[in-house]
């Protein structure tokens, strides 16, 4: 619930950019959750991450990061839903379960994010004529490994927290909802779009909002 806390209670500010699938990430979970929180919009492609005031917060230089009222700063998307998600339903108890929530977060920011999404930057962020376009073969071809192994994996499961919805679905989704922004169809992957589905019926679902019209037009002339 984005916005003034009712009263008084504490609330967290997240430092994120909303057509980014990492930043969407937390406020998903912050819906779904019910948490107070508010929300600081800085885009992460015009310097706006790496002024003195953001790198004294966050030295990393990237956003999302949380910030609680008492000064202390969390970052990483996957460790913000991991510590949002303690004590409720989106992250189980049971201690392999948990595990294996956890080896999907990992599979997401080591074999999936760094190519559907990057793939998804160059079409929308770059220009037609960026060098950085020379990749784009490659990001896709390793980003359909990748949904390979999540076609496999929900052929036999409805989810990938455990046996049911949560964080490792919520980390999932962000981009994989919008992998043909950068060129990669789901068509080949039924499993795939059918848990798109569900985790979009799923409560207090919000979807991400798209780049913004100037980005829409690079990717509309990648495809």
């Amino acid at each position: 619930m984005a916005g003034a806390p009712p009263g008084g209670r504490r609330v967290i500010t997240v430092y994120g950019f909303s057509p980014s699938g990492n930043c969407h990430k937390v406020r998903l979970l912050l819906e779904q959750t019910g948490r107070d929180y508010r929300w600081v919009e800085k885009r992460s492609d015009d310097g706006s991450t790496r002024t003195l005031e953001m790198l004294a917060k966050n030295p990393n230089g990237k956003v999302p990061f949380i910030e609680l009222d008492d000064g202390r700063v969390l970052t990483e998307s996957n460790a913000i839903l991991h510590w949002l998600a303690e004590g409720t339903p989106f992250l189980p108890v049971d201690p392999w379960q948990k595990a294996q929530a956890l080896s999907w977060m990992f599979f997401e920011q080591y074999s999936h994010e760094p190519y559907i999404a990057v793939a998804r930057f160059i079409c929308g962020w770059t220009s037609l004529d960026s060098p950085r376009r020379a990749d784009l073969p490659r990001l896709r071809e390793r980003g359909r490994q990748a949904l390979a192994v999540m076609e496999r994996h929900l052929s036999t499961n409805p989810w990938f927290t455990g046996d049911a919805y949560g964080i490792a679905d919520i980390a999932l989704h962000a981009y994989t909802g919008v992998a043909d922004h950068g060129g990669i169809s789901l068509d080949a992957y039924p499993a795939v779009r059918q848990w798109l589905q569900r985790v979009e019926a799923t409560p207090g679902f919000v979807p991400m909002p798209g780049p913004d019209a100037a980005a829409q037009a690079l990717i509309d002339q990648s495809r």
